[in-house]
């Protein structure tokens, strides 16, 4: 992959209100492709939106260097940087009209008026808004508005596009909807999008790759279903959907398959390749990896949640140790204080080197 953007050992620090030092970004390097659709993951405080204020130019780097088609930007201002930023808050114009709205910056610059006015066209166009150039603001709905603001960013053909959360403020149905019509957005344009967002369904959605970070550090970078299929680590595990973490002691290996269990004695088959008796590991399973059968691990259902499609149960196993969380088919029979048997496939378990 030929790389667009390059951060390296970005660092940016941030006093204390006790008057210590904070590292919000801690050596970060990513590489960023021509075409590519790559999210920032993480939770709150993790460094990704100042990663990506600091590509923007809004914050300055302690140390490292950023670098976009080979040209260094570290210290340009943010006006002189050849990309562009959505921000969480649209911040339109509410006495311009939508055109106008999009076609400022090339007004400000100078642009000429026929090919402003050809360009707030072509933009409108690609984002769905197209014959509503006269209408104001307050004349749209918060889908269009966001439309309006992407139409603003890409007016001027930059060959980045920053997203700083810019779903957050839609509600749950109109939010899956634009995930969708953002990345086919991205196809159409043809340019790198490096979006930031704490939602993993999100990230999932919509990225070639996930960045997930944690205090100011990249922890994993991948696509999404290897974030998903295999997390590096516990935290990345826990932070990405919903996920069982079973520490166990491989116990024996036969054939294909190990058998491993946890301290209470709920058993687990995992695939045997490496795998030794007397090894200490974590074995993860998601909810969808686990069938209600008629052999496997033995439980009580202590919850259940009806979701249309899915039916979230919360099992606790005959054995002991935490709870099971289990996503089964509507329309099976899982009730509240229910005897289940939890079966699963071992080739669908992923392993965490060392418990």
């Amino acid at each position: 992959m030929e790389s667009l953007l390059e951060i390296r050992g970005a660092r940016r620090e941030f006093v204390t209100p006790e008057g210590g030092r904070i590292a919000a970004l801690d050596g970060v390097d990513l590489d960023v492709g021509a075409k590519e659709f790559v999210t920032l993951l993480g939770p709150s405080g993790c460094g990704k939106t100042t990663l990506l204020r600091a590509t923007a130019g809004f914050e300055t780097l302690d140390g490292g260097t950023i670098r976009l088609g080979g040209a260094d930007l570290t210290a340009l201002p943010p006006f002189r940087r050849p990309l562009n930023t959505v921000f969480q808050s649209y911040a339109l114009f509410g006495h311009m009209t939508v055109a106008r709205n999009v076609g400022y910056a090339l007004e400000v610059s100078g642009v000429p008026k026929r090919r402003r006015e050809a360009d707030v066209a072509e933009a409108l166009d690609k984002v769905g808004l197209s014959g509503m150039g006269t209408r104001r603001p307050g004349q749209l709905s918060g889908g269009q508005r966001q439309r309006v603001a992407l139409a603003r960013a890409i007016v001027a053909k930059p060959r980045l596009l920053l997203l700083d959360e810019p779903l957050s403020a839609l509600d749950r149905n109109l939010r899956q909807q634009m995930q969708i019509e953002l990345k086919a957005l991205q196809n159409n344009l043809g340019i790198a999008f490096v979006f930031v967002t704490h939602d993993q369904e999100e990230a999932l959605t919509m990225s070639d790759r996930i960045v997930v970070m944690r205090a100011g550090r990249i922890e994993q970078i991948g696509a999404p279903r290897d974030i998903y299929r295999r997390p590096r680590n516990r935290f990345v595990a826990e932070f990405i959907g919903e996920t069982n973490l079973f520490p166990v002691t491989v116990d024996r290996v036969e054939g294909a398959t190990a058998l491993a269990r946890t301290a209470e004695g709920v058993e687990l088959l995992l695939p045997a390749t490496g795998r030794k008796p007397g090894e200490a590991i974590t074995a993860i399973l998601r909810p969808t990896d686990f069938t209600l059968a008629d052999k496997g691990i033995p439980g009580t259902i202590r919850s259940a949640v009806y979701l249309g499609s899915d039916l979230h149960l919360f099992v606790a196993p005959a054995a002991g140790g935490p709870e099971i969380r289990v996503t089964a088919r509507d329309g099976q029979a899982a009730e509240t204080g229910a005897s289940v048997r939890l079966a699963h496939d071992p080739t669908r378990v992923h392993v965490l080197e060392g418990g």
